[in-house]
């Protein structure tokens, strides 16, 4: 008995001392937690209530993050604030604010925020790549190359506009052979547009049937699975977590197979390499490595090409593929569209001489019928994230240095002061009373200011001359037993559409 009585004593003060830990511990907490959070700035915009620790994680659907803050607009208004963590968020809504944030105080909002989960892919101080690097003068010199070497395509033999028509030969061959069975155009389109980035960084092309071909494109869509919904949003919030052995290479396998195979083609491309004879971006930019110190202290080092080609095959192929993945399911949707667009090509080009840019000028109904698909389609909803380079003030808010800012491009795209009918395919958006092609300020799909897309140039290239091309050659149907394919989107950083078969019948 007195044994018992023992073992209860002993056990009453264990648990009092246990819960005098605990409560010592979530004090400790919740006293970090708000040592943490966020000043109570003046004139700081509005915004939900932040919880401890986990902030307003919990208002934002992260597999469809544009949707939660068209939400949180109707609440808060074209300005409001969010917390994941400790980190704050500011969002801005509609055409105006966001013109105003990216081109009128453009500096202001030039800066990147740093992200932990992918330092695993060699991103540091010294590598950055230009996508995602931090505004300065490294990002100012890799971007002014890249975009001057782009658009000077003239090493080599051919030309952009040459290698996107004759890649358009290769892609309306494939689908000719699908000899109008019902197929997924995703894969053909997604090769082609691939292909085109391909030859233009690495100088390579590949068929579209290479098994080494399809690796490539399968590690890169993982890739950018990987990057959406909450976990890598919470790593990158907490990157003690990123510290644990084997989460990086567990959670971000695709991401990190896809740059290992980026390091393979570099490496095979090195071995042929003359600065004698340039034959794409990778020599143009070994070129610029020659030059030594200077050259490697405006970030021209071998872990930066790997990141800066790597940004271009994202940049040049993942947004251009699903625009015209989105382009024929509108064509399917609409087919009296898809007739005038075909009208408009027989009328200026007929049916066998192959599109070129010239043309785009003489068709105002099929280039604003592309522009449509871009506007409607809302391929990049949420852009993205910028971060504050300074203190500034946006529309009576402040907003201090170093806040990450989301521009939420789907409510500038469907802004309804601006579109007629902004929840409609409409391709009168883009028509003047005249029938002419008009462009509104606010179509800002490869978002605006100093941080725009950098494969803007070649988007628009390949989707005028993809999308003519192929209503040149076939009419696409939905097959007969195919029930009317979805127009929502599945977000995984861009919004695609749902798969979908085809026919298509040539013409």
């Amino acid at each position: 008995m007195a044994l018992l009585l023992w073992l209860q004593s002993q056990l009453s003060s264990c648990w009092s001392n246990i819960s005098v830990l605990g409560v010592f511990l979530t004090v400790f907490t919740l006293l970090f937690d708000f040592m943490k959070r966020r000043k109570k700035w003046s004139h700081y915009p509005p915004g939900p209530v932040s919880l401890p620790f986990i902030g307003t994680m919990l208002y934002v659907d992260f597999r469809n993050p544009h949707l939660s803050f068209n939400q949180l607009h109707k609440k808060f208004g074209n300005i409001f604030n969010l917390q994941n963590c400790w980190s704050n968020l500011v969002v801005l809504n509609g055409y105006k604010t966001v013109k105003e944030a990216l081109v009128h105080r453009s500096e202001d909002f030039a800066d990147r925020p740093y992200f932990p989960v992918y330092e695993h892919l060699g991103y540091g101080n010294k590598s950055e790549g230009i996508v995602m690097a931090r505004y300065g003068h490294v990002w100012k010199e890799l971007r002014k190359f890249t975009l001057s070497t782009l658009r000077n395509f003239g090493m080599g033999k051919k030309s952009l506009e040459e290698r996107v028509t004759e890649e358009v030969g290769f892609l309306c061959s494939a689908v000719n052979s699908e000899e109008g069975r019902p197929f997924d155009l995703r894969f053909l389109v997604n090769n082609a547009v691939c292909n085109v980035i391909c030859t233009t960084i690495y100088g390579e092309r590949f068929d579209y049937g290479d098994a080494t071909f399809k690796k490539l494109l399968h590690l890169f869509e993982n890739s950018l699975n990987e990057e959406a919904g909450f976990l890598p949003q919470l790593l990158n919030e907490v990157p003690i977590l990123l510290r644990i052995p084997g989460v990086p290479q567990k959670v971000f396998r695709g991401q990190k197979a896809f740059m290992d195979f980026i390091d393979v083609l570099i490496d095979k491309h090195m071995e042929t390499w003359n600065p004698a004879h340039i034959r794409d971006f990778t020599d143009a930019f070994l070129k610029e490595m020659e030059k030594g110190k200077v050259a490697e202290e405006n970030g021209f080092s071998y872990n930066n090409l790997r990141l800066v080609t790597a940004d271009l095959f994202a940049a040049g192929s993942e947004t251009t593929s699903t625009t015209l993945q989105w382009a024929f399911l509108y064509m399917l949707l609409h087919p009296e569209i898809q007739s005038k667009v075909q009208a408009e090509i027989d009328k200026v080009i007929g049916r066998e001489r192959s599109p070129t840019m010239k043309d785009q000028a003489s068709m105002p109904y099929t280039n604003a019928v592309i522009h449509e698909v871009q506007r409607y389609g809302d391929v990049v909803p949420i852009g993205l994230p910028h971060m504050t380079y300074r203190d500034t003030k946006l529309q009576g808010f402040f907003i201090p240095k170093g806040t990450t800012i989301i521009t939420n491009l789907s409510s500038v795209l469907k802004d309804e002061a601006v579109w007629e009918k902004p929840n409609e395919f409409y391709p009168e958006h883009f028509l003047d009373a005249n029938g002419h092609f008009v462009k509104p300020e606010a179509f800002l799909p490869f978002s605006a200011g100093r941080r725009a897309c950098l494969g803007e140039q070649l988007a628009r290239m390949e989707l005028f001359i993809f999308f003519t091309t192929l209503l040149q050659k076939f009419t696409f149907v939905l097959p007969e037993d195919q029930p009317r394919p979805r127009e929502d989107g599945r977000f995984a950083l861009t919004s695609s559409p749902h798969p979908y078969l085809v026919r298509a019948v040539p013409r």
